[in-house]
């Protein structure tokens, strides 16, 4: 998958932009990364300091020069403070497939801020990347992500044991995934502001 430019498309929703992520952002990753409520079920690496933060950065932007990994930020309209993140990775041209993810900071949760981004981030990628299945995975004890998908209309697919290694604990995984056709019944078909598709 690409898109053109050298950095991801801002997105808009009613309260929220989803956009590129820069320097300035460097403080908001480590206050995301660095809470052990959201590293809970977390498989990347901790963004513990500055230092950690700056390297996932560079790792999001090199993810995107190698197509390989979308992922923006999550910022408030008013404030434009990046309150988390949310991506599109592991795709699979020939299928028109991809995997999505989301995190954000643990004082932000509870305020709909994870659908909201998903919502736009879900009609992105079927309406403007043409994707026709997107795919996700949680612990299944990790009851809020699982709310989050399934409102979104994911459906439970299956259980991979023992699948992540999360801070040396082996940890389960639900798989989901939603498909195209069955996205535009459930939402029906709302797509990001500006979008050239409908």
């Amino acid at each position: 998958m690409r898109i053109d430019g050298d950095r991801l498309p801002t997105l808009e929703t009613e309260r929220l932009l989803l956009r590129w992520l820069d320097d300035r952002d460097v403080a908001a990753l480590q206050e995301v990364f660095s809470h052990p409520d959201v590293l809970r079920y977390w498989g990347g690496d901790p963004a513990h300091d500055a230092a950690g933060a700056r390297r996932l950065l560079a790792q999001i932007h090199d993810g995107y020069a190698r197509c390989e990994l979308f992922q923006w930020g999550i910022a408030r309209r008013g404030d434009d403070r990046v309150v988390g993140t949310c991506t599109l990775t592991r795709f699979d041209s020939r299928n028109r497939r991809a995997e999505v993810g989301f995190a954000l900071a643990r004082q932000h949760w509870g305020h709909g801020y994870a659908s909201e981004a998903m919502s736009s981030l879900i009609a992105f990628a079927f309406a403007e990347l043409d994707l026709i299945r997107l795919e996700a995975d949680a612990d299944p004890r990790n009851d809020r992500s699982i709310a989050v998908l399934e409102r979104l209309g994911f459906l439970r697919e299956g259980l991979l044991r023992e699948r992540w290694l999360v801070a040396g604990e082996a940890q389960d995984s639900v798989v989901f995934g939603l498909l195209r056709r069955e996205w535009r019944v459930v939402a029906g078909a709302p797509f990001p502001r500006g979008s050239s598709r409908a």
